[in-house]
């Protein structure tokens, strides 16, 4: 069965967007140091939003195509394996980081934990893409 992904894709969109819009004005004189912070909150917010959609990708991807049952009751680290073993992922240490990338954004916030968050959104960005590119290489 084939997957829908238009929703990991809108996600993406929307991270790239936030993330290009963030290096086109984070220069821009008129901006105070409250405006880019603004800019920077909606990054992570899109982070937040296409990462969650990455790891429920991947495990519909194995419950599709390996076993209906494949991501029941896993760990994210066991789900990340399991997408590398059937190579929808190139690398599970990095996607573990972007996993407490992103619990740090959901349990408290401060400058500290969103300048971790913001850094790793936009790391994120290409891996997440090049994750798109290979579940849709193998989404039939």
């Amino acid at each position: 069965m084939k997957l829908d992904l238009t929703s990991l894709k809108d996600a993406l969109r929307a991270l790239e967007k936030a993330v290009q819009t963030f290096d086109t004005l984070s220069h821009h004189p008129a901006l105070t140091a409250s405006d880019i912070e603004t800019i920077k909150s909606g990054v992570i917010q899109n982070f937040e939003v296409a990462y969650e959609q990455c790891w429920k990708f991947m495990k519909r991807w194995l419950e599709v195509n390996i076993s209906p049952d494949s991501g029941d009751g896993v760990t994210r680290r066991e789900l990340f394996r399991l997408s590398a073993e059937n190579r929808l992922i190139a690398d599970v240490d990095l996607w573990m980081e972007f996993h407490t990338s992103r619990n740090l954004t959901s349990h408290t916030y401060s400058e500290y934990n969103a300048g971790i968050a913001f850094k790793s959104a936009v790391a994120f960005l290409p891996v997440a893409k090049d994750f798109l590119a290979r579940l849709e290489s193998r989404n039939d």
